[in-house]
C-alpha cells in the first residue's frame, strides 16, 4: 500500500466543487454501459455513501423521439449525489435531454465524449467529438444554457496517437462552461488496451482551472493514490475496477479520507455481496435481470479455489433459484473450507 503523503491528504480535505455542487468524497463511480444501473448503484453507495455516481448513458436523440423515458434515467429520490450521463452531437436534443435529466434529479449533466464503441462514434457522438471541437464546444455552451446544475464532460486524450488533442479540447470545454472534465487517459484508438497514460492529465490540470478528474487504470487504492501524486488531479473515477467489487469507491474514500485501508473483504464476503446483488437485479427487472446478472455474477468469481468452475455455473443460470442454488453452495463450500482470507 502506498502511504498516503501528508500534502495529498491536505490536497483532497476541502469538498470537492462543481460549480453549485459541493461533494464530501473525490472518488468518482464512473458511467458504465450495461453496469451502472440503479441496483449497481445502491451497492456502491452502501460502501461509498458520500460519492458522485453516474447513470449508463442515455441516448439524446432517442429521448427526443421516443418521448418516454429510459429505465436508464431513474433515480431513487434518495441517492445523492447522482449525475446522468448523455450522449449525442446535436446540441439542441442534448439540451432537451439535459433539462429531462434535472427534472428526474440529476445534480449534475454530464456529456459524454470519450466512448470508444463504433455504433456511438459513426453517429457523431462519444470521442469522434474530439476530432470536431467545435460541435464539442457548441454543445457544452447550449447545455450551460438550457439548466441550472453543474454541466461536465467526460473525454479521452485524443483519438489516435498521432491526434492527442486533449490540451486545446479540454481549454474549449472549459471556455463553453463545463464545471468540471474527466479525463480517461487513453485514446479511441486504444480502447481500453495498454497503460492509462496519466502523463496527459497531469498537463490538462496545470491549464485548466475547473476541477479535473483522472481516469483509467484506478484498479486499487494504491493506483489511485500514485495517480493523483502523479497527476495533481483533483479526483479519481472509478471504471472497470469495480466490476464485480463494489467495494471499491469506498475502499479508496476511506483511505484518502483517514490514511488508514479498510480490511479487504473475504472471497465469502464477496460472494454474499454477489446474491444481494442477484437478489436486487431480480427485484427490480424480473427475469431480465437474472439474465444480466449473469456477467456480474462471473465477475464476483476470482482469486479463489474453484473460481473458474463457478464462474462458468454462473454464467448459465436460468432463474433466480439457480443462482442462488450455486451461489449458496460455494458459500458454503468456501466457509468450509475457512477461506474467509482476502482475496484481493
Amino acid at each position: 500500500m502506498i502511504p498516503l503523503s501528508p500534502n495529498l491528504r491536505t490536497r483532497l480535505a476541502p469538498p470537492l466543487k462543481l460549480g453549485s455542487v459541493s461533494l464530501s468524497s473525490r472518488v468518482l463511480q464512473a458511467p458504465l454501459s450495461g453496469v451502472t444501473d440503479l441496483v449497481f448503484r445502491r451497492l456502491v453507495r452502501k460502501y461509498a455513501p458520500d460519492s458522485m455516481m453516474y447513470t449508463e448513458m442515455v441516448n439524446a436523440t432517442g429521448l427526443h423521439y421516443v418521448g418516454e423515458l429510459p429505465k436508464l434515467m431513474e433515480l431513487d429520490p434518495h441517492e445523492k449525489p447522482v449525475s446522468i450521463q448523455l450522449f449525442d452531437c446535436r446540441p439542441d436534443f442534448l439540451a432537451e435531454a439535459a433539462q429531462r435529466a434535472v427534472e428526474e434529479g440529476a445534480d449534475t449533466v454530464d456529456i459524454n465524449m470519450g466512448c470508444p464503441v463504433n455504433k456511438i462514434t459513426k453517429n457523431g457522438g462519444g470521442s469522434s467529438l474530439l476530432r470536431q471541437p467545435d460541435v464539442a464546444a457548441a454543445i457544452v455552451a447550449t447545455v450551460v444554457k438550457s439548466v441550472d446544475v453543474p454541466v461536465t464532460v467526460k473525454t479521452r486524450i485524443g483519438w489516435t496517437e498521432q491526434e492527442i488533442t486533449i490540451l486545446d479540447f479540454a481549454r474549449r470545454m472549459e471556455d463553453a462552461g463545463a464545471q468540471m472534465i474527466t479525463v480517461h487517459a487513453r485514446t479511441r484508438a486504444q480502447g481500453y488496451n495498454g497503460s492509462a497514460r496519466w502523463e496527459w492529465i497531469a498537463r490538462v490540470k496545470e491549464i485548466l482551472s475547473i476541477p479535473v478528474i483522472a481516469n483509467g487504470d484506478i484498479f486499487s487504492v494504491s493506483a489511485a493514490v500514485e495517480c493523483l501524486e502523479m497527476t495533481g488531479a483533483d479526483g479519481v473515477m472509478c471504471s472497470r475496477g469495480t466490476l464485480g467489487y463494489p467495494f471499491l469507491v469506498g475502499e479508496i474514500d476511506h483511505f484518502l479520507k483517514t490514511g488508514e485501508p479498510l480490511p479487504k473483504p473475504t472471497p465469502v464476503e464477496c460472494l454474499q455481496c454477489a446474491r444481494n446483488h442477484l437478489e436486487m437485479l431480480w427485484a427490480y427487472k424480473g427475469e431480465r435481470g437474472v439474465r444480466q446478472a449473469r456477467k456480474h455474477m462471473t465477475w464476483y468469481c476470482k482469486g479463489f479455489p474453484g473460481a473458474a468452475e463457478l464462474r462458468g455455473q454462473l454464467a448459465v443460470i436460468e432463474t433466480v433459484m439457480d443462482g442462488f442454488r450455486v451461489l449458496d453452495q460455494a458459500i458454503d463450500h468456501l466457509s468450509g473450507n475457512n477461506l474467509l482470507t482476502t482475496h484481493r
